[in-house]
């Protein structure tokens, strides 16, 4: 379980989160949402520690994330980031860098098992042994979900993992994501703009507006009033064959 309690982060003067508040539970996906500058990717930066908040705190399962050594934080949360450096490294070196924090002396079966796994789960076998450069950008950001998957976190945060992806691996990844958070209670923080996607694959939508919570629902609680309130667009939720549709206009 997750809990943020009054996180707080600005640039320089300029606020950027204020008070930022909410609890996820184990194998939950929480959708983050709002307009391009409400402070989306900055809040999951400052729940990995990538920045720290000027107030508030982060705990995981009752631990403070601002109390963790850098082993301990790194076993606990997985980010991945909205762009990726593509290097020479190999896609199977790469997964396998996921499992630093437990390596010691040398690389173990069950570290090299639990990357090939996890290669599989994505549909990456046929890419192992390619270098990252020769990947698609929507082939890279399925790396790093894998890599950052066999840390074991209890917490994923991606940050707009399907902006590179076509519908269909949009769709794919997804379901994996929501299908392994729920096998290995690990809570998940997902930045996202599509709303449909929102909708459809994750328990719990956080909206987020000028840096601060405005909203903290289910996807059944979505309607056009709260679309027009964090978005300031005409919007209606239309119920499809019992799912809910975000329709623009």
């Amino acid at each position: 379980m997750i809990e943020i309690k009054d996180l707080s982060f600005a640039y320089g003067k300029t606020p950027v989160l204020s008070g930022v508040s909410f609890t996820a539970q184990a194998g939950q996906c929480v959708g983050i949402l709002g307009n391009n500058g409400a402070g989306k990717s900055t809040l999951v930066s400052c729940v990995s520690r990538i920045r720290t908040p000027a107030a508030g705190e982060v705990r995981i399962d009752g631990r403070a994330v601002g109390d963790m050594g850098r082993t301990e934080r790194a076993r606990t949360i997985a980010y991945v980031a909205q762009k990726n450096e593509a290097g020479r490294s190999t896609v199977f070196d790469c997964v396998l860098l996921g499992r630093r924090p437990y390596i010691r002396w040398t690389v173990s079966r069950k570290d090299m098992d639990l990357c090939r796994d996890m290669i599989a789960r994505m549909g990456l076998e046929a890419l192992q042994l390619r270098t990252l450069d020769e990947l698609s950008g929507g082939e890279l950001q399925k790396v790093m979900l894998a890599r950052a998957l066999v840390q074991q976190p209890k917490v994923l945060l991606l940050d707009e993992p399907t902006s590179e992806l076509d519908p269909r691996n949009q769709y794919e990844m997804m379901a994996l994501v929501r299908q392994l958070a729920r096998e290995r209670s690990v809570t998940v923080l997902i930045v996202i703009h599509d709303l449909n996607l929102a909708l459809r694959f994750c328990d719990r939508l956080f909206f987020l507006r000028d840096g601060r919570g405005w909203r903290y629902c289910g996807p059944e609680d979505v309607d056009g009033a709260l679309i027009r309130q964090v978005y300031g667009i005409d919007a209606r939720v239309a119920d499809i064959d019992g799912r809910k549709f975000v329709l623009i206009g």
